[in-house]
């Protein structure tokens, strides 16, 4: 699935929406990392906005897209998942090794590292969109429940762009 988008997974910003206690938005653009499983991890201060919002609703949506001048260049991801905390271990090992290779210059930032929580965003819906493949161009994927891949064994199911989610709608 992620051949379909992979160069989105290089580039380097995410931007990362919550919603606050009190129900207002909140958007923050930050570094992130991706795993096989389009799993996205990023460093963050627990006591920033988005930090504060994670821990009263972990519910979120990104979106990952290149700059582009003009419409037939728009291209770029959409999710909605959740963020979860990632815990010292195995799987923060990972992800570091990820973000260290992503992004060399954290090597001389370990101290600054250590002072932030490591989040991992799992999304459970990805619509890409791709204006050079035609205006308005779609394709949907949506998490198997079971987590299980269904579409070449990668744990998401495909969607064709004319068919909505229930409960979904186009935006």
């Amino acid at each position: 699935m992620d051949g379909d988008f992979a160069d989105l997974l290089l580039l380097s910003t995410m931007t990362l929406a919550t919603q606050c206690a009190d129900g207002e938005p909140h958007a923050a653009d930050v570094y992130f990392t991706s795993d096989e499983e389009v799993n996205l991890y990023f460093f963050s201060d627990p006591i920033s906005q988005h930090g504060l919002d994670i821990s009263h609703n972990p519910r979120a949506a990104v979106t990952i897209h290149p700059e582009s001048l003009g419409w037939e260049d728009i291209r770029g991801l959409q999710m909605r998942g959740e963020v979860q905390w990632v815990e010292p271990g195995l799987e923060w090992d990972l992800a570091w090794e990820r973000y260290a290779a992503k992004f060399p210059f954290v090597a001389g930032l370990k101290a600054v590292v250590e002072r932030n929580q490591l989040f991992v965003f799992l999304p459970r819906w990805i619509r890409l969109v791709d204006n050079r493949r035609g205006f308005g161009y779609q394709e949907e994927w949506i998490r198997s429940a079971e987590g299980q891949m269904e579409v070449s064994d990668s744990g998401w199911r495909r969607f064709q762009p004319e068919n909505e989610l229930p409960g979904e709608t186009r935006g």
